[in-house]
């Protein structure tokens, strides 16, 4: 009896074969099992080729399949990590927050002290002191005559008009605003002046006689 071993790859190195396996003859020749054994065999390797094609094209899909899944995890794991640190960022700076607004009266009383020339000497270094420390955590003040008015960050407690001014403008400042980073923790109180086109201006008359300077016509 002989064992033929008709596999196309080769078990041990994964390659197909391309050496052609000698098939036993009979006596007159010709291959044992007959004319159709060698037939049997070259039908037999487009089978083989087909499956190994097929079986390349399932293993590139399920690369590309892991290759995609990969993507959305990473996307997915950048996505949470951008989420952490916004709200991280947020807790510290509500902290922040928390505190110096207790201290904000406190900063009011020392910008009025100055105001009135009250802020000298130690009382003058310590307050120094406590606003670069508040500065130092990010409290920002805002709020400043002549700056264009904005409502998101300015409350108008005072209104006038003037041709001076062209557009909506803060002339004077009641109370200073305070931000921390984006956060606004008061608007500033202000005073606003929008603008008003001025009067017309008089027209020269000729003096005629007995009106040398025009008083006449003015009366």
């Amino acid at each position: 009896m002989v064992v033929r071993d008709r596999r196309r790859i080769d078990p041990e190195t994964g390659q197909v074969k391309t050496v052609t396996e000698e098939v036993p003859v009979d006596e007159t020749g010709a291959p044992e099992g007959g004319k159709h054994a060698a037939t049997d065999e070259a039908a037999d390797l487009p089978v083989v080729e087909a499956e190994i094609v097929s079986e390349e094209v399932s293993l590139k899909n399920q690369v590309e399949e892991r290759t995609k899944d990969l993507q959305r995890l990473q996307a997915e794991f950048a996505n949470y990590r951008k989420r952490v640190d916004r709200d991280r960022e947020s807790v510290v700076v509500n902290a922040k927050a928390s505190v110096v607004n207790e201290l904000l009266a406190v900063l009011d009383d020392l910008e009025r002290a100055a105001a009135h020339g009250d802020l000298t000497g130690a009382f003058k270094a310590v307050a120094d002191k406590l606003t670069a420390t508040l500065q130092r955590v990010g409290l920002e003040p805002f709020g400043h005559e002549n700056e264009p008015f904005d409502p998101s960050v300015h409350e108008a407690v005072q209104h006038d008009t003037s041709p001076d001014v062209q557009g909506p403008t803060v002339t004077a400042v009641l109370r200073r605003g305070y931000r921390i980073g984006e956060k606004t923790l008061r608007p500033a109180l202000v005073a606003v002046t929008d603008h008003e086109p001025g009067a017309p201006a008089q027209e020269w008359v000729e003096p005629s006689e007995g009106q040398p300077d025009g008083s006449a016509d003015r009366n």
